[in-house]
């Protein structure tokens, strides 16, 4: 299934979460086990010959393409969620979204000095949030090889100063 497909396949949500952001909603993309299988398949032919230790996945909807490609790739996966959420010392890190402010957690002993890691999220759009899963990842040691996605908003994504590899399934 091609990108374009895949892309037919999730909904536009106008509006949300709040007036003038136009929301990807990649649910509709899961639900259909074709689509959800060729999204990962798609995005594992990209990474399939990289030296990856780990993929970094971001809460939430970054789980549900990190953890089925770091099955496929042999890769340990760590989980970045929001504050309050792990049970063991985390790193803590704030951030700015398009559409207000926010933060991210990892536990503190998830990624050992050198290795390296995949940080994978469904969308990216202004970078922030990416952005601060790249600090808490380089601030534990881990060496950030690339950033992964389903979608990538090529019109906010431009913006952004300082990024490693960026791998995106598809750009609009």
């Amino acid at each position: 299934m091609t990108p374009e497909k895949i892309l037919s396949h999730i909904r536009n949500i106008k509006d949300f979460p709040k007036k003038g952001i136009i929301f990807k909603d990649i649910t509709t993309a899961l639900k259909e086990p074709e689509t959800y299988k060729a999204i990962i398949d798609n995005l594992y032919a990209q990474i399939k010959d990289m030296d990856i230790d780990y993929i970094a996945a971001i809460e939430s909807r970054g789980y549900l393409i990190g953890a089925p490609l770091a099955y496929k790739k042999g890769a340990g996966l760590v989980i970045v969620r929001k504050p309050g959420k792990l049970p063991a010392e985390v790193i803590h890190e704030e951030y700015a979204l398009e559409y207000g402010t926010d933060a991210l957690e990892m536990h503190k002993d998830s990624i050992e000095e050198g290795k390296k890691v995949l940080i994978v999220d469904d969308l990216l759009a202004t970078g922030g949030t990416v952005q601060a899963a790249d600090r808490i990842v380089k601030r534990v040691g881990g060496k950030v090889v690339g950033w992964l996605f389903l979608i990538e908003l090529t019109a906010l994504s431009q913006k952004i100063e300082s990024a490693p590899s960026i791998i995106s399934l598809i750009k609009c």
